[in-house]
């Protein structure tokens, strides 16, 4: 028995052996980190507002920008944050796919699509964030990539909203154009967003800003104006739980629309908020849990509300509502093709200028 016990602890001594060997295993297996800069040392257009420190140096390998998710830069937090909410999204999924039928069932395709691109804006997010100081061409795709993951997220918020949460009497007006409205408004927030990037080394902040905000808020104000609605109607006496999840979802979007909008914190507290406290940081927290709210709503009613929406939406519907996500996605990627087209005009024309 002495000799079984001694046995197990010698065991767990070597196994505590090879778990200190593990950071100077990681040490050894990664290349130099160089260190980060302050914001004279970068692009004009790398910079943000207000944060002078952490950012990282240009034209490093592949491999550096992928290891920088274990450093401390300006930029850790902001991909951390998605990074995290995917894996929840993820998570999310798994336990959903267990009692709903998404092969199956065509009314369960609506908050499919919701899922995928919830996770589709937070991988390009986090791509944007860890790898777009790789150079300037890739910071303009990969931002403009992020763009795409935003518009589609903003066409699967609508369809969720108008199949799920909207009443009879908002349907019956709107049932013929509310889809390919939200189509054409979540293309023009892709656009806005490019061209407010695309000049931003030419414009003010504030120019930037408003070819960024005015195109996403008119979509978001058509995409939950069927939710609107419901919670101007709601009541006391309602034992409806989605309401909570519904008012939630509107309170976290206006709490991240302020913090994407005004740069609060890092304005107030200067060079505090270079590692942590930006409120893009808090942007990407509160469109999360927005995100959580809104997946978790869509759910409630999509099981306490069939008898509803499945009398006021045509068999098929379903199918051409997923046909114009995809007409969505396709568009939003011509014109990230486009304005690239146009970075590259202007990239050339500086290098070949210097």
């Amino acid at each position: 028995m002495a000799t079984i016990v001694m046995e197990r602890i010698g065991r767990v001594f070597i196994s505590l052996q090879q778990i200190r060997g593990v950071p100077q295993m990681l040490t050894e297996a990664a290349p130099s980190m160089p260190g980060t800069v302050r914001d004279i040392e970068v692009p004009h257009y790398f910079r943000e507002r207000y944060v002078s420190t952490g950012y990282r140096p240009l034209n490093q390998n592949w491999r550096y920008y992928f290891l920088s998710l274990f450093q401390r830069h300006n930029e850790t937090i902001n991909v951390w944050t998605h990074l995290l909410a995917f894996l929840v999204l993820l998570v999310k999924l798994r336990q959903l796919s267990e009692t709903v039928e998404f092969v199956s069932d065509p009314h369960s395709w609506p908050l499919l699509v919701l899922i995928v691109s919830s996770l589709t804006y937070s991988a390009c997010s986090v791509a944007a964030h860890l790898l777009g100081s790789k150079s300037e061409m890739c910071h303009y795709t990969l931002f403009f990539l992020d763009y795409v993951g935003v518009a589609q997220y903003q066409y699967g918020s609508a369809i969720v909203h108008f199949y799920y949460a909207v009443d009879e009497s908002l349907h019956r007006y709107v049932h013929g154009i509310f889809m390919p409205t939200a189509t054409v408004l979540s293309c023009l927030s892709c656009l806005g967003c490019c061209y407010g990037k695309y000049c931003n080394h030419s414009l003010p902040t504030w120019v930037r800003k408003v070819c960024q905000v005015v195109p996403s808020a008119l979509a978001y104000m058509w995409d939950s104006s069927p939710v609107a609605k419901r919670l101007m109607s709601w009541s006391s006496a309602s034992n409806d739980t989605a309401y909570i999840y519904h008012f939630g979802q509107v309170a976290f979007f206006l709490s991240c629309a302020f913090f994407f909008t005004y740069p609060l914190l890092e304005r107030c507290f200067p060079g505090r908020c270079d590692f942590m406290g930006q409120s893009h940081q808090m942007f990407h927290i509160f469109l999360s849990c927005c995100t959580l709210c809104q997946i978790h709503a869509s759910h409630l009613d999509f099981v306490g509300r069939r008898k509803l929406y499945s009398s006021l939406h045509k068999s098929g519907e379903a199918a051409l509502f997923v046909g114009l996500y995809v007409v969505t996605l396709v568009v939003c990627v011509l014109i990230v093709a486009f304005m690239l087209r146009k970075v590259k005009q202007v990239l050339d024309f500086n290098a070949k200028s210097k």
